[in-house]
């Protein structure tokens, strides 16, 4: 089991930044490709950023591409999410997501996800 625990999400203003967290436990964290994806009220869980194994690949969703930055810190076993020139179609739940091995790219590749932390853009 992969024990996962999103934090940094809050309502900020259009064109502000924040930085998301996700902490891991449970097993060897650079065996598992890192995910984010996000959630609006009345919408399905969309994409937004994949990591691989030891960060040498990243992946983004065109909405967020030049805007958003994944990174992971192996040896803190965590996963950020930098989020930057936000806007109010940003707002939404925030999930961190692990698999084993490969970087994928739909919610259904995924094994493990935590509790999801809220990002607010106001406008």
């Amino acid at each position: 089991q992969v024990q996962l625990v999103e934090s940094g999400g809050e309502l900020v203003q259009a064109g502000g930044s924040l930085r998301l967290s996700c902490a891991a436990s449970g097993r060897t964290f650079s065996d598992y490709a890192m995910g984010w994806f996000r959630q609006a009220p009345g919408k399905e869980r969309e994409f937004v950023a994949a990591i691989g194994l030891n960060g040498a690949g990243t992946y983004y969703a065109d909405s967020v591409k030049g805007r958003f930055s994944i990174s992971r810190d192996n040896a803190e076993n965590t996963v950020y999410l930098q989020m930057n020139s936000l806007k109010p179609e940003d707002t939404a739940v925030y999930y961190c997501a692990a698999v084993f091995g490969r970087v994928g790219f739909n919610s259904y590749d995924y094994d493990y996800w935590g509790q999801g932390t809220q990002v607010t853009v106001s406008s």
